[in-house]
């Protein structure tokens, strides 16, 4: 392994462990619901209903702990199970409008937290940044999908 790849290695480990600690700094007040849950919320609200083995495949991770965190949601009225119209049978999960504006607040509270980080840095670098870090994720994403056997992890 070369020498960038391994510090790019330590500093995304570096990253990760600061996740904690970052999801704590985001004004958002109770939404009802744990963190975790709370990020099912962002594929429910772009990709439209789903069902929960579909949202844990999104997520990459096993359909128990999403139907866990799904009750969440649920119970906090951010979410609502209808009728699937495929299959009458099974259900499907939906944003509800109390849902859409927990994922504005988050999604602000969160874009608020970097801008403070990152108030020093000139527009080109986050620019830039954020262009290599989309292209970086795109990778990790088309690697993962290529790997069948890499186990389901939780994905915050």
């Amino acid at each position: 392994m070369d020498h960038d790849t391994a510090r790019l290695a330590e500093e995304i480990a570096r990253f990760v462990r600061s996740g904690a600690r970052f999801r704590g700094m985001l004004k958002v007040g109770d939404l009802g619901a744990e963190f975790s849950a709370l990020m099912l919320l962002l594929p429910l609200r772009a990709q439209g209903p789903m069902r929960v083995t579909d949202l844990a495949e999104i997520k990459q991770a096993d359909p128990s702990t999403i139907s866990r965190q799904v009750a969440q949601l649920v119970k906090a009225g951010l979410a609502r199970r209808e009728a699937d119209p495929v299959d009458g049978r099974a259900s499907r999960l939906a944003v509800t409008e109390a849902g859409s504006a927990a994922c504005d607040r988050l999604r602000e509270a969160r874009v608020a937290l970097l801008a403070q980080v990152l108030t020093d840095w000139p527009a080109e670098r986050v620019a830039v940044f954020a262009d290599m870090f989309e292209e970086f994720n795109k990778s990790i994403e088309a690697h993962l999908r290529l790997d069948p056997t890499a186990p389901p992890r939780e994905n915050p």
